[in-house]
This record gives structure tokens, C-alpha cells and sequence, in this order.
């Protein structure tokens, strides 16, 4: 047993003997190249990463988010064909309103493969054609009644505290303008687009009314001096 140990580690000893032999001689191939790592390099990277994500809150911070101002609903989608050489080409028909609920509306029509673009071309065109709506003492200044096509509506102001009386695409497209008290009657057809395109006319040609500015000595009459009279 003695003599099977004494062989192993001789066998050992020479197998490292060889390993040296070989490193001396310019055979690096068992050897691992250890690369030395900057550690100064490691810690200014790390530096800069935070100091420039630092910088970016700041900007973020500081920047106003864009919003959009205007308020949109959906009044009516539908699903329209048309017939090409080839077979039916399927297509998506959008209408939309808008407004900023201050004075401002509009109604607009998109169509497209997606129901998505066909919302972004309806709000595009809205915008470019926008209606702004005369408002006194959240109503509006007069009656109106307005004919498009077949469809007939009819618009009265109203006492503060009684609402929208509306019905339908009227009362989406009234409060996205921002009037709070009106009546209103829906005398023609029930078709969503020409509700639409007719209350938009009808409140087109709402007139706005001018502000009188009444002076401090306006109303007041000036008094007359009695004359004394002399007898004689």
C-alpha cells in the first residue's frame, strides 16, 4: 500500500513539472487568461448612468403633458360594403363629436379598414370644422329652429337649474359644448348623422349677443331747482 502511494504522488509531481516546462516554453493553451479589470472605469459608468437618469426625471418633470382639450363621444359605427371588381371590400364607418365643453363643438365623419383610424380621421376633421355656440347664463340667447335634409329640430333656452331637455345625439352634442339649460324637440327623422349635422347647423346661426354697459349717471334724472318768484 505504501509503495501504491508513493507512485501517485510521483506521478503527480511530474505531471506539474510538465504543466511548468510548458508555460516556460510559450505554450499557453491549459493556462486561463486572466484580463485585469479596471475598476475606476466600472464605477464611472455607474456614476454617469445615475447622474444622466436624474437629469431625465427632471426634464420629464418639468415638461406639461399633452392632453387632449377636446372631449370626444362616438355617436354612431356602422359597417359599410362596397362592391369592387374583385368582391366586397369591407370598411368601417365612424361619427364623431367633440367639444371642449366652453363654447366649442363639432361632428365629423371617418372611415377606414380599422374602427381605430377611422376615429383619428373623424377627430381630425372635426377640429377643422369647430362651432362656437354663443352661452348667456349657461343657455342659449334665443330660440332656433333649424331643417337638414329630413330632419328638424327645434332649440329653446331655459331657467337655470332645468337641464338638458334633450334627447339622443342632441343631448351628447349640447352638454360637449357646454350649455347646462335647454329644451329641445326633435321634430323630423331619427337617422344618428343628420341629428348630428342638424343640431350643429342649428346652433351655427345662434346669434351672440353684445354686453351694454350702462353708466352710473345714465338712469339717474337730474333735479330741477325751484325759481323764486317776486312779488311785486
Amino acid at each position: 500500500m505504501t509503495q501504491v502511494k508513493q507512485d501517485t504522488k510521483e506521478i503527480k509531481k511530474s505531471q506539474e513539472t510538465k504543466s511548468v516546462s510548458n508555460v516556460n516554453n510559450g505554450n499557453t493553451k491549459d493556462t486561463k487568461k486572466v484580463v485585469p479589470v479596471d475598476t475606476n472605469k466600472g464605477a464611472a459608468k455607474a456614476v454617469a448612468k445615475t447622474v444622466f437618469g436624474a437629469r431625465k426625471k427632471m426634464f420629464k418633470r418639468g415638461r406639461p403633458e399633452r392632453r387632449d382639450e377636446f372631449d370626444q363621444r362616438i355617436l354612431d359605427i356602422a359597417r359599410v360594403t362596397r362592391v369592387m371588381a374583385g368582391g366586397k371590400r369591407m370598411r368601417f364607418r365612424v361619427c364623431i363629436a367633440i367639444g371642449d365643453k366652453k363654447g366649442k363643438a363639432g361632428v365629423a365623419l371617418g372611415k377606414g379598414a380599422d374602427v381605430a383610424i377611422a376615429v383619428n380621421k373623424a377627430v381630425n376633421r372635426a377640429k377643422k370644422d369647430m362651432v362656437t355656440v354663443p352661452i348667456v347664463n349657461g343657455t342659449i340667447p334665443h330660440e332656433v329652429f333649424h331643417k337638414y335634409g329630413a330632419a328638424k329640430i327645434l332649440f329653446r333656452p331655459a331657467k337655470k337649474g332645468k337641464g338638458v331637455i334633450a334627447g339622443g345625439i342632441v343631448r351628447v352634442i349640447l352638454e360637449l359644448a357646454g350649455i347646462q339649460n335647454v329644451t329641445s324637440k326633435i321634430l323630423g327623422t331619427n337617422n344618428k348623422v343628420t341629428n348630428a349635422k342638424c343640431t350643429i347647423e342649428a346652433l351655427r346661426q345662434l346669434k351672440q349677443v353684445e354686453k351694454k354697459i350702462y353708466k352710473k349717471n345714465d338712469n339717474k334724472s337730474k333735479a330741477v331747482k325751484p325759481v323764486k318768484v317776486e312779488k311785486k
